[in-house]
C-alpha cells in the first residue's frame, strides 16, 4: 500500500493505493502542515498499514513567500558580494516606476568576500591542517582565519558558497565548504552542487535560496518523519520535486530549492498520464484549489519544463514543471479598488477563517461564496465532505460587497466569477500563446476542488478542443504522487567543441552517468537535453539529444524549436551548445492502466437545482458522479457532484463518462 499526501493552501489531499483500489480523502490544511498530514492519513487509513509515503508540500514556498528562512551568510569572490542586488539590471515591471526588486535574502553585512589569491589559499587550507578554533591565534590575518572569524561573528544559520567559476572548478568551493563545516555547525550550500551551470547571478541566487531554505525544510521533514513514526506511518518519506519526480527526504534536506514547486507538480504528472491514456497529444493542466490556480502545458505526454524561473522575484535555476500560477482560487477574496472596479485575489481567505460560507469567522466574499450564491454549490452540502456551508453568510458577504459598487447579490456573484475566470484565462494564454502553442489544439484537464466549476467557461472562451475532468478530481495532485517516478536532474555547463564529433557524446555520457548513479536503481531511464543558442545569442533553447547525434542533427532540431518558440529561425547562422542536462527516472509504483475502470454505485440522478448563469436562472439536473457508468451522457445545464469536487455543465454542453471515469465535456 502506498500513501500520497499533497498539501495545499486550504486543503490537504490524500490518496491511498492498496493494490486494487484507490482510496481518497481531504482535510483542512493546518498551520504546522505535518499535523494535518498525519491526522488526515490516520483517518483515511484506519487500521491499515502502508509501506510507502509520498509527499507534496508547500513548506519551502511558504517559507520563502513569508520570509521565514534561515539567517544566511554568503561567501563569494572579491567584488561580487553585491551581485545579488545588481542582478541583470532589468526592471521587474517595465512601465511601473513604483515596482521594486525583491529584497535580497542576505543583507550586505552577511556577505563575505575572498580575493582570488586568498580564495586559493583558503581552499588549500584544509581542516586537517588546522588547530581547533579556540587554539588558534585570534590575531591571525590569513584568508582562512579572516573568513572564519567574520562568519563566526555573523552567527549564520546557513551559508551559501558561490564562486565566480565554481561550476567549472568545484574543488575550490568544496574546500571552502569543508573548512566552514569543520568550524561552524551549519548547513553549507555550494553553487557547484546546487546548480552547476554558468551565469553567475542566477547560480548565486539559486544557491542562496537553497541555503536560506535548508534549515526550515529540514526541520519540517524531520518533524514529519517523527510524527509519522509515532502514528504508525512509514518513516521513509519521498518528496515531490519541482521537476515532477520523487526524491528522498535526505536529498530534499540537502536541496530544498528543488521542492519549491513540489505542490503543483503532482497534478501535472497525473494530467500527463491521463492525457496519454486518452490519447490526447496536447493538454493544458488546470488545477484550481482554494488559494490559487496552476496551469501547465503538456505536449505528447511530456510536461513543459522550465530550467529557470523567478519565485517571488528571486531567480531559481533548477528544473521545474513550467507551471504558471495566479492568485485566483476558491478562497480568493473579492474587493473593490480605488477606482470602484471589482477585483478578485490574490489575497485568499485560506483555510482559517476561510470563505464566509465556512462560518469560521470569515466575512469577506470569495469565489466560493459567489458559486454558492449562484447555486453551483449545494447550500445543503458539505464542501470536500468535511465543511458545513452557511449559505446565508455567503449571500450576506456578497451583498455587502455589491452595495459598494451598486450591484445586487446575484450580479455581484456573476461579476466575481467573471473576473476570476479572466485571471485564469490569462494564465492559460501565458503557457500556450506566449510560448508559441495554439490553445485551440489543446484539451483542458481540470481538477482541484473548484476546477470543474469554471473549466468549460474558460475552454470555450479560448476555443479549446474540450475539457476533461479526471476521476478523483478533488485530490488529483495526491493521485499524481502515486503516479510519479523517482527522479534526479543533473546539468553541466561547458564549452562543447562541435568540430570534435566525440566531445558532445563524452559530456552527455558523463552527465547521464551522474544522474543514473544517484538513483541507484536497476531500471533507470535517462533523457538528455542540450541547451543550444545561436552564436552570440543571450538565451538558450533546450532540445533533445540521442546517443550518436552530431552537430548537424542538433542544429536541425534547434532551428525547429527556435522557430516554434520565437517565430523565426536562422539556419545559416552557427550554433553553440553551452549546457548538457540529464533527467534520470525510475519506474513509478503505480501506472494509470492499473487504476480500475469506473464501477457505478448508488443512484446517479439526485434531483434539480436552480442555477444562475449570465443568461439568467436555469433549472439544472443534479447528478452524483459515483453513480454514473461508462458512456453515460449528461446534458447541460447540470451539476455533477462528488465528495471532493463539483463540476458545472453549462447549457449547450454535454459530458460523457469515459471508461476510466473521466468526464469528457464538449459543446
Amino acid at each position: 500500500m502506498t500513501l500520497g499526501v499533497d498539501v495545499g493552501g486550504t486543503f490537504t489531499d490524500l490518496a491511498v493505493w492498496d493494490g486494487n483500489r484507490l482510496h481518497i480523502g481531504k482535510t483542512s490544511t493546518t498551520t504546522d502542515q505535518s499535523e494535518g498530514v498525519v491526522a488526515g492519513a490516520r483517518e483515511l487509513l484506519g487500521d491499515r498499514r502502508v509501506s510507502a509515503f509520498l509527499h507534496g508540500t508547500t513548506v519551502a514556498t511558504n517559507a520563502l513567500l513569508e520570509r521565514r528562512g534561515a539567517r544566511t551568510a554568503l561567501v563569494t569572490d572579491r567584488g561580487f558580494r553585491d551581485l545579488i542586488e545588481i542582478g541583470r539590471q532589468d526592471r521587474p515591471a517595465l512601465y511601473d516606476s513604483f515596482a521594486d526588486r525583491a529584497i535580497p535574502l542576505v543583507p550586505r553585512d552577511g556577505r563575505f568576500e575572498v580575493a582570488r589569491e586568498g580564495r586559493e589559499e583558503v581552499a588549500a587550507d584544509g581542516p586537517e591542517d588546522r588547530a581547533p578554533t579556540g587554539e588558534r591565534d585570534a590575531a591571525s590575518d590569513g584568508p582562512a582565519d579572516e573568513l572564519l572569524t567574520s562568519l563566526v561573528s555573523y552567527a549564520p544559520e546557513a551559508v551559501a558558497v558561490c564562486l565566480l567559476y565554481g561550476y567549472a572548478h568545484p574543488e575550490h568551493e568544496e574546500r571552502i565548504a569543508e573548512l566552514i563545516t569543520d568550524h561552524l555547525d551549519v548547513p553549507v550550500s555550494r553553487s557547484s552542487a546546487v546548480s552547476g551551470e554558468f551565469r553567475e547571478f542566477e547560480r548565486l541566487s539559486t544557491t542562496i535560496l537553497n541555503a536560506y531554505l535548508t534549515p526550515v525544510v529540514e526541520r519540517y521533514l524531520r518533524s514529519l518523519r517523527a510524527r509519522a513514526a509515532d502514528a504508525g506511518l512509514p518513516e521513509r518519506v519521498e518528496v515531490m520535486r519541482s521537476s515532477g519526480g520523487l526524491m528522498s527526504v535526505e536529498s530534499a534536506c540537502e536541496l530544498p530549492a528543488a521542492v519549491l514547486l513540489s505542490g503543483p507538480a503532482g497534478g501535472v504528472v497525473a494530467s500527463a498520464e491521463l492525457g496519454r491514456a486518452l490519447d490526447l497529444a496536447h493538454v493544458v493542466s488546470f488545477d484550481m484549489g482554494g488559494t490559487s490556480t496552476d496551469v501547465c502545458r503538456i505536449d505528447d505526454g511530456r510536461p513543459e519544463v522550465s530550467y529557470e524561473r523567478a519565485i517571488d522575484g528571486l531567480p531559481c535555476r533548477l528544473p521545474s514543471v513550467a507551471v504558471h500560477t495566479v492568485g485566483a482560487g476558491g478562497g480568493s477574496i473579492a474587493w473593490v479598488d480605488g477606482g470602484g472596479a471589482l477585483r478578485v485575489g490574490p489575497q485568499s481567505a485560506g483555510a482559517q477563517p476561510g470563505p464566509a460560507c465556512y462560518a469560521r469567522g470569515g466575512t469577506e466574499a470569495t469565489v466560493t461564496d459567489a458559486n454558492l450564491v449562484l447555486g453551483r454549490i449545494d447550500p445543503q452540502g458539505r464542501l470536500a465532505g468535511t465543511v458545513d456551508l452557511d449559505a446565508e453568510a455567503a449571500r450576506r458577504a456578497v451583498t455587502e460587497l455589491g452595495e459598494r459598487i451598486g450591484l445586487g447579490p446575484v450580479e455581484t456573484a456573476l461579476g466575481i466569477v467573471r473576473v476570476a475566470e479572466e485571471h485564469m484565462a490569462r494564465a492559460i494564454r501565458v503557457v500556450s500563446v506566449e510560448e508559441g502553442s495554439d490553445p485551440r489544439e489543446a484539451t483542458l484537464v481540470s481538477f482541484g476542488g473548484a476546477g470543474g466549476l469554471h473549466a468549460s467557461a474558460l475552454a470555450r472562451n479560448l476555443e479549446m478542443a474540450g475539457v476533461v475532468v479526471p476521476p478523483y478530481a478533488g485530490v488529483f495532485s495526491a493521485v499524481g504522487l502515486l503516479l510519479s517516478p523517482r527522479r534526479t536532474d543533473r546539468a553541466r555547463s561547458a564549452e562543447v567543441d562541435l568540430d570534435d564529433p566525440d566531445a558532445l557524446a563524452r559530456l552527455a555520457d558523463a552527465v547521464a552517468g551522474d544522474a543514473r548513479e544517484e538513483l541507484s536503481d536497476s531500471d533507470v531511464e535517462v533523457a538528455v537535453r542540450v541547451d543550444v543558442r545561436y552564436l552570440g545569442q543571450a538565451h538558450e533553447t533546450p532540445v533533445p539529444y540521442e546517443p550518436g547525434d552530431d552537430a548537424t542533427t542538433i542544429a536541425e532540431r534547434f532551428h525547429v524549436a527556435h522557430r516554434q518558440r520565437n517565430g523565426f529561425a536562422r539556419p545559416e547562422d552557427p550554433i553553440e551548445i553551452v549546457t548538457v542536462r540529464a533527467e534520470a527516472t525510475a519506474p513509478p509504483g503505480l501506472t494509470w492502466d492499473r487504476l480500475p475502470e469506473v464501477s457505478p454505485t448508488g443512484s446517479a440522478h439526485r434531483g434539480h437545482r436552480e442555477v444562475t448563469t449570465t443568461d439568467g436562472p436555469v433549472t439544472a439536473d443534479v447528478w452524483w458522479r459515483a453513480g454514473l457508468a461508462a458512456d453515460d451522457e449528461v446534458v447541460g445545464p447540470a451539476i455533477i457532484e462528488e465528495r471532493e469536487a463539483t463540476t458545472f455543465v453549462a447549457p449547450g454542453e454535454r459530458a460523457v463518462v469515459h471508461a476510466s471515469g473521466a468526464l469528457r465535456i464538449t459543446w
